[in-house]
């Protein structure tokens, strides 16, 4: 994407420049990021869009008495990022037009806050740090390894057990099985684009750490829902969202956060295929 902004090598991710803040701020954070469990979830758009207007009304109340500063400024785009998602329903569906779909519409909610941030508020909150210049230590290696093997081990049973799989397309074709392929792999990388570089760097400027990843799960959380991840997935996915907010903030790498994301991915891809045609089978716990 022309708008991502690459932390030159060597340089490490700058904090959020601090701003005027106080714990009255979770008040209009809480509505504007608990909007998306209504519109993601619950799939009920004037609730959702009603909710996030009255988080940005409570924002410019907390900016107004001097409470905060630039809480609605930052707010917004996250509001506006939801609100651009949903605009679409987010049902998995590799047809070339439905791609093209999520090309556009998940490209312009990462684009748009971006593009504010940077030319409109001109600061630089919202980055994309690909390089870091450090190298990965032994426990990212490690780390690495066991999140592939959680996966192998995890969601093949979650997948097929709950009947999840079913929420993708079946897939037998090559091109569908490309498709799929594809689409998995564009979606887990456009998340940590949205949820971890966008939503949780505008929240941790206003919140301590803890706060704004809890903030940045409900959203990344009530996302996957309704892309497909149901039943009992929010067990697994809240922890998924926690963790990779955390190991962002540990990293300052969204390369890293990427790679871990891609590999449980993959996993997921298998599993789904595996699901649908029994092949490949290289799951030890799968039903």
């Amino acid at each position: 994407m022309s708008a991502v902004a690459a932390v030159p090598p060597g340089r490490p991710l700058a904090p959020p420049p601090a701003v005027r803040t106080h714990p009255v701020a979770l008040v209009p954070a809480v509505l504007v990021c608990g909007a998306a469990v209504l519109l993601f979830g619950f799939m009920l758009p004037l609730a959702g869009y009603a909710m996030l207007v009255g988080g940005l009304a409570a924002a410019w109340w907390c900016d107004r008495s001097g409470r905060t500063e630039r809480l609605l400024a930052d707010l917004a785009l996250v509001a506006v990022g939801q609100a651009i998602i949903s605009t679409m329903p987010l049902a998995a569906d590799i047809s070339y037009p439905a791609m093209a779909r999520f090309a556009i519409v998940l490209g312009s909610a990462v684009a748009v806050p971006y593009l504010v941030s940077r030319f409109v508020y001109r600061d630089r909150v919202i980055r994309f740090p690909w390089r870091t210049g450090k190298r990965w230590n032994r426990t990212q290696w490690l780390y690495l390894v066991f999140v592939t093997l959680a996966g192998w081990l995890i969601l093949p049973f979650y997948f097929i057990s709950s009947g999840v799989y079913l929420n993708w397309p079946t897939v037998t074709e090559p091109s569908e099985i490309l498709r799929l392929f594809a689409g998995v792999n564009a979606v887990g990388t456009w998340d940590e684009l949205f949820f971890v570089c966008t939503v949780f760097a505008l929240l941790r400027r206003h919140f301590p750490v803890w706060q704004a990843n809890l903030l940045q799960a409900v959203v990344f959380v009530s996302f996957l829902w309704e892309l497909g991840y149901q039943s009992w997935g929010p067990l697994l996915t809240i922890p998924f969202a926690l963790v990779q907010g955390w190991t962002f903030t540990l990293t300052k790498s969204l390369t890293y956060v990427l790679v871990v994301h891609l590999l449980f991915d993959a996993v997921v891809f298998s599993v789904i295929v595996y699901a649908h045609n029994g092949w490949p089978a290289i799951f030890l716990l799968s039903p």
